[in-house]
């Protein structure tokens, strides 16, 4: 386990403002980006989450200079940078390639960018040995690539982006090349050090549980529109549409009908999100472990009971395990129960549904 490193003074800084202000982006006849405005706030982490073709690494490739925006502008610490380069836009990136030189050591290659800056070879070194104590790799600095392993590399590839001291962290799909276990501590990793330099951080990628661990603020986006933006938990249990609560999470859906702030789910009243539908009928997206499951023994009388039908499979997944109750003509409802719980409803066995008193989305049939 890596032990924590505090960072030399002169290493932390306050973070700047980011603003994207109706960015827009085509490639023929593909919109990109629509009109996309991101406000990031000093020192914040914000995750752009959302599936391929999205818009999200476009957002970032803006940001960076490495595109140009069709329409809108990039303004960084209250500056407008739109027109600046690459190389005049201090930021430090990260990609899902390591793109590390292979002979250089990782010292060398996290001073890299010092020297294009023509900074001194003692300060180079004495910077690049501060980044690498603060990724943890202090005892790797004097190794290779091909002598590290991927998470290593891709820490020493972190460690070249901070040495800068640029005023923007910008992290695109960094992880999605390791194994999980690797991908789970270095995302952990990454947080940690962004709090302790304190930099401005957007970060891309596809991996909802990536988004929704390290992020201060998650942007869900679709067809080059960001559909919400807000923290973790709110994302996650009170999405601001049906693409969002699709996208991020399992949701059930079951028909409902709404009057007065209330769903009706199959007899059971859920009171329901804002963005809901005011009244009518529609369906009612409910999350897994939003669902409870009471074990019915055979012969009981459950005639009319709409929440009653047997276990068609059971999922284990560690920690939890997934239930599939078939409801009929209701459809299958899906519930996540702790796994000591989840023994008591063998495949074929008959259960009977509940639903936690959680706020559900209601959207059109």
């Amino acid at each position: 386990m890596t032990e924590t490193v505090t960072p030399p003074k002169e290493e932390t800084r306050t973070g700047v403002e980011v603003r994207l202000e109706g960015l827009r982006r085509e490639y023929g006849a593909v919109t990109a980006l629509d009109g996309l405005d991101l406000t990031i706030k000093p020192g914040e982490f914000i995750a752009l989450l959302g599936p391929s073709g999205c818009g999200k690494t476009t957002a970032l490739r803006l940001l960076a200079g490495l595109e140009d925006a069709d329409g809108g502008r990039v303004v960084v610490g209250g500056k407008d940078v739109t027109a600046l380069p690459t190389n005049k836009r201090d930021m430090g990136m990260v990609f899902q390639a390591y793109s590390l030189f292979p002979h250089m050591t990782a010292r060398q290659n996290v001073a890299f960018g010092l020297r294009l800056r023509k900074i001194g070879e003692a300060e180079r070194n004495r910077r690049a040995g501060e980044m690498l104590e603060l990724v943890g790799l202090s005892a790797q600095a004097d190794r290779y690539a091909h002598q590290m392993s991927g998470g290593q590399q891709q820490r020493v590839a972190l460690a070249r982006a901070l040495a800068i001291r640029p005023t923007v962290l910008l992290l695109d799909e960094p992880l999605s090349a390791l194994d999980a276990k690797v991908r789970a501590n270095l995302r952990d990793e990454i947080r940690r050090v962004q709090l302790e330099v304190g930099i401005t951080t957007l970060f891309v990628t596809h991996d909802q549980e990536e988004a929704l661990a390290v992020a201060d603020r998650v942007g869900v986006m679709n067809a080059g529109r960001l559909e919400q933006l807000g923290p973790p938990t709110e994302v996650y249990s009170r999405p601001a549409t049906p693409f969002v609560a699709e996208f991020v999470g399992l949701s059930n859906r079951l028909p409902a009908t709404v009057t007065d702030s209330q769903a009706d789910v199959l007899g059971e009243k859920l009171p329901v999100i804002g963005s809901s539908l005011s009244s009518g009928s529609g369906l009612a997206l409910v999350r897994p472990e939003a669902v409870d499951l009471i074990p019915i023994t055979e012969g009981s009388d459950r005639a009319g009971d709409p929440l009653v039908g047997p276990v068609v499979a059971v999922s284990f997944l560690g920690a939890v395990s997934r239930i599939t109750v078939d409801l009929g003509q209701h459809g299958t409802v899906l519930a996540q129960l702790p796994t000591a719980q989840a023994g008591a409803f063998g495949a074929g066995s008959l259960a009977r549904v509940t639903f936690r008193p959680d706020p559900v989305l209601v959207v059109k049939a």
